[in-house]
């Protein structure tokens, strides 16, 4: 892999674009650096990009039948396959997830381009029922798909490949024409998914990506009239912004974070709960928007899982996310390595023990963090850490605990662990979640399952058969012949 590789715009019209072309450095979170440079869009190079795929979509006689989309499908699959290895220590080195984690991502990436072929397959439109009264006799009705048009997708960092499979890769399945802009941060694996789409056979003006001079060029093309859905990942002051500036028609799904709670009952067998909070809480160092954040132990336990945890905390191994035996990597940014810290300082301040971490290291990388007991009101209890932290609070009675665990203004997925099945059922039914595992971790997830954040954390449901289904229109045709009974 070239350190110094510069990427071009990959847009279709590309050649006439005009202008001074600026470009952005992508550093590694790691040790900063250089690992490539990027062409950033001006303002003709996003109008070139809207306008072509609006083309594609008002031509209809032009579209992509879903054989071609298939066998398009297909050959990604194996071309990702065959640069598996690659993609994956591209991914690290841009992002800052570990190695051994960036391998299992690049494996559900794969996983995700083929669920979008098994659900063209199977997912059909149910028929409306004629025939039933004078009015609907000697008819028939027809129900076929159809894309719902230009998709602009804007992804997040942190997990540079699934993301984009789960974004791009329904809008392709859908029969869509897609923008997709990557995270700053992370724009390369992108860029080289997009190159595989076209090696496989997707007409380039089918997928175009691009990487903005600025963020009013990017809320241009979020906002723009010809744009038939949103797709976005990230915070949910930007989303919640975007979704505020559509243009009217403008459908859209928006995925933001949450403060994920778990509920662990005395009862829990800790052999199980254990391993689960630690993946869930240090998993890409936090950085996952369904990360385990708030943990409220029963009194009797708490403090021995706070204590094993910090224990197993101490042990991971933090360091340069290209190695294979790294288990914690950086943080995306420095800035946010030194917003982390502060927010642990300040909960000690106010009360909380600090039973491990709680300092910063070399290279962006925040020491993994275990917190007792921090005041309710603290800011680790109240927002989304994205960073190394876990949060342990120990309670008497389970209804304060779902009190708390429930008193925020956003809601993703939560967990309960315990032995007794009609507890765990129980407290799920009372969580304000759109998701509760019970003895799991909150960030578990396949991508064929529905993932929605509700309240302040979302809008409309993720997951490949989901997304297909929102970037399509369904088309009813009824037929009148006297040949009908």
């Amino acid at each position: 892999m070239n350190s110094t590789e510069h990427f071009l715009l990959m847009i279709a019209d590309a050649a006439k674009v005009t202008g001074e072309r600026k470009s952005l450095e992508v550093k590694s979170p790691y040790d900063d650096a250089l690992i490539a440079t990027v062409e950033m869009a001006n303002a003709e190079t996003v109008e070139l990009a809207l306008a072509h795929a609006s083309h594609l979509f008002a031509d209809r006689q032009g579209w992509i039948p879903v054989d071609q989309r298939i066998v398009i499908l297909e050959r990604m699959i194996e071309l990702l396959k065959a640069q598996a290895e690659e993609l994956a220590l591209g991914a690290a080195q841009e992002g800052g997830k570990p190695l051994i984690d960036s391998r299992i991502e690049m494996a559900r990436c794969v996983d995700s381009i083929r669920i979008c072929m098994d659900t063209m397959r199977t997912d059909a439109s149910r028929q409306p029922v004629m025939g039933v009264n004078a009015a609907s006799k000697h008819r028939a009705a027809l129900m076929q798909k159809e894309p719902i048009g230009v998709v602009v997708a804007v992804s997040a960092f942190n997990h540079p490949l699934n993301l984009i499979a789960h974004q791009v890769g329904p809008a392709i399945a859908a029969g869509c024409p897609v923008i997709v802009k990557p995270a700053e941060d992370t724009p390369l694996s992108c860029l080289r998914l997009t190159r595989l789409f076209h090696q496989a056979g997707l007409p380039e003006g089918w997928l175009q990506c691009v990487v903005p001079e600025s963020r009013a060029l990017a809320e241009a093309l979020v906002t723009d009239a010809r744009v038939g859905f949103f797709s976005f990942i990230g915070s949910s002051r930007v989303g919640w912004y975007l979704r505020s500036k559509l243009a009217p028609g403008t459908r859209c799904a928006l995925e933001h974070g949450g403060v994920a709670p778990v509920i662990v009952c005395k009862d829990a067998d800790l052999k199980i709960a254990l391993p689960g909070l630690m993946k869930g809480a240090f998993y890409h160092a936090g950085q996952v928007c369904v990360s385990v954040q708030r943990i409220f132990a029963h009194t009797s336990i708490a403090r021995n899982l706070a204590d094993n945890m910090a224990k197993q905390a101490k042990a991971l191994v933090v360091g340069n996310p290209v190695s294979d035996t790294t288990e914690i990597g950086p943080l995306i940014r420095s800035g946010e390595v030194d917003r982390v810290d502060s927010w642990v300082k300040d909960a000690v301040a106010g009360g909380a023990t600090l039973l491990c971490g709680g300092d910063k290291m070399n290279f962006h990388c925040y020491a993994p963090t275990v917190l007792f007991d921090p005041a309710c009101d603290a800011t680790v209890s109240t927002n989304e850490v994205f960073g190394p932290v876990a949060c342990v609070y120990p309670f008497d009675e389970l209804d304060a605990a779902i009190d708390e665990a429930n008193a925020l203004e956003v809601a993703f997925q939560a967990s309960v662990y315990s032995r007794k099945l009609d507890t765990a059922l129980g407290i799920a039914n009372r969580l304000n979640a759109s998701a509760v595992m019970v003895n799991d971790h909150t960030a578990f997830r396949v991508d064929w399952m529905p993932f929605a954040g509700l309240r302040h954390s979302g809008l409309g449901v993720g997951g490949i058969p989901f997304a297909i289904r929102d970037m399509q229109a369904e088309k009813m045709i009824v037929i009148h012949s006297e040949g009908i009974a």
